[in-house]
């Protein structure tokens, strides 16, 4: 490739970001996904649109599309709270086994009986389609403000479900008789265990080294924070276990560490999050052949209206019915089951390993895809307000970013108080800091002053606290108590003790 190839591919590579990054308003205006945006940018520069470009490389699409893969799950972990996520996470490991199970036995056996595919294709599609999509998960529910327990099972569940979907869909599309059931159960089992054990082991010592050891510039630790999640994926993948689990559990681990100037790096996990969720759609927008689709569609809306009305109510209330959970938040759930890139990318397997029919699984795959986001991300908004699921109660959290003084041994932490926040109309005295920390300046309205003891707090302040090694958890601990509990936290059942 000569120099001006490159600024040629340059060139083309910046308008598209920039195009994706302008068609995140139009998605975000009007609830639609973002993949959907990004695969008709695919389309439109794919040979049957207008940029003509010939693109057939499966295994580069799915070699590049298990990387994005990597980086959206990252960055999803990483904005998962510990919090909400703990009390959904036997609900969820439930939703992602035992549901999934149920998902794939119920669409492949429509897909058999009602459309007439062979059974081992019938098991890929009802496989590939059963595995909910993070990015799609992350982007929409973030969105809608739900209970705290649906969206930890959900987000939880789309973290978890890939990891058995990937091997069931590798089992499959292997040239040869499909393995007996009880030993698919067992290497799912022990890839998950592996890869739960690595990503946790992973996680904590990564956080532990970030919170020991000062960086020497800020920028670092974001690029730190990523490098740890990506080797948690190898490391998982290496040693012959879920390299996805892996890369979910140990970003969540870290996302729930209190690592040093951590707003800075969610802010670099997300921007890196968008760039793979963009390169990955546009490149399955390329991949697919939209003339050829016609026989497809039919078939694809059959299977896609089995799995959305038939196989996940039934996965739903099958995983969850030992947890009893309000019919409401079941009903949520089953609607919520977003398909996205993943399905798609996972649709490249049996293509790579040259399965009988295996275009025909894309093309079906890839239309249920679409047709059924376009339909499912809109009215999910509606679906919560009608159930009265779509308001939340919960104070906002604070957001607080902590950059460490190595030479004073202490923490400089940068407090945001957001809309909806208690810590509004306390004094500074009331927050009842503890010894060794203190509010050292107080921002607002563009304007910085050292406050008072009885200088009143208020929605929209930035409050500079500096706290010593021994007491920032504390400190930290005690803001946020405020923030939820307001001046009596402590009293009032927040967890805090007031000292």
């Amino acid at each position: 490739m000569t120099v001006h190839h490159l600024n040629q591919l340059l060139l083309v590579c910046s308008l598209v970001l920039l195009v994706a990054v302008a068609a995140v308003r139009i998605s975000s205006r009007s609830g639609l996904p973002s993949l959907l945006v990004y695969l008709g940018i695919g389309i439109a520069m794919g040979q049957d649109g207008l940029g003509d470009v010939h693109f057939n490389n499966a295994e580069m699409t799915q070699v590049i599309g298990y990387a994005a893969l990597v980086v959206i799950l990252a960055e999803g972990g990483l904005g998962t709270k510990w919090k909400e996520v703990r009390p959904a996470l036997p609900a969820a490991t439930s939703l992602a086994l035992v549901g999934v199970a149920v998902s794939v036995g119920v669409t492949a056996t429509g897909a058999h009986y009602l459309v007439g595919l062979e059974w081992r294709q019938a098991l890929i599609i009802g496989a590939v389609v059963s595995s909910t999509d993070a990015a799609a998960v992350f982007s929409v529910l973030r969105k809608v403000p739900l209970p705290a327990r649906v969206t930890g099972v959900l987000e939880a569940e789309s973290g978890f479900n890939d990891a058995p979907v990937v091997i069931l869909v590798v089992a499959f599309s292997e040239v040869g008789p499909v393995e007996h059931w009880y030993v698919l159960l067992g290497e799912i089992a022990l890839e998950l265990a592996i890869g739960a054990a690595l990503g946790l082991a992973v996680g904590w010592l990564g956080s532990w080294g970030l919170r020991h050891v000062a960086l020497p510039a800020s920028g670092l630790y974001p690029i730190a924070v990523m490098a740890i999640a990506v080797t948690a994926y190898a490391a998982g993948a290496l040693a012959h276990g879920s390299g996805f689990l892996a890369v979910y559990l140990a970003s969540m681990v870290l996302g729930n560490a209190k690592l040093p100037h951590w707003p800075a790096t969610r802010g670099f996990a997300e921007g890196l999050g968008w760039i793979a969720q963009i390169g990955m759609f546009v490149l399955l927008g390329l991949l697919v052949t939209p003339h050829q689709m016609g026989d497809d569609i039919w078939p694809a809306l059959l299977i896609g209206l089995i799995l959305t009305m038939v196989a996940r109510p039934l996965s739903v209330l099958v995983g969850l019915l030992p947890f009893r959970l309000p019919w409401q938040e079941q009903t949520l759930m089953s609607w919520a089951g977003l398909r996205g890139a993943v399905p798609i990318i996972l649709a490249t397997i049996p293509m790579v390993s040259g399965i009988q029919g295996s275009v025909r699984i894309f093309n079906i795959v890839f239309v249920l895809v679409v047709v059924y986001t376009f339909i499912q991300g809109p009215t999910l908004p509606w679906l919560a307000r009608k159930l009265r699921l779509g308001e939340s109660t919960g104070a906002a959290d604070l957001g607080i970013e902590s950059a460490p003084l190595e030479r004073l041994r202490g923490h400089l932490l940068s407090v945001a108080i957001p809309k909806g926040s208690r810590m509004h109309g306390v004094e500074v005295h009331e927050l009842r800091l503890p010894a060794g920390a203190a509010v050292t300046l107080v921002v607002r309205g563009g304007t910085s002053f050292v406050p008072l003891p009885t200088t009143v707090l208020r929605r929209g302040d930035e409050l500079l606290v500096v706290a010593t090694d021994p007491v920032r958890d504390a400190a930290e601990k005690r803001l946020r108590a405020v923030g939820q509990g307001g001046k009596l936290a402590g009293w009032l059942g927040t967890g805090d003790n007031g000292h």
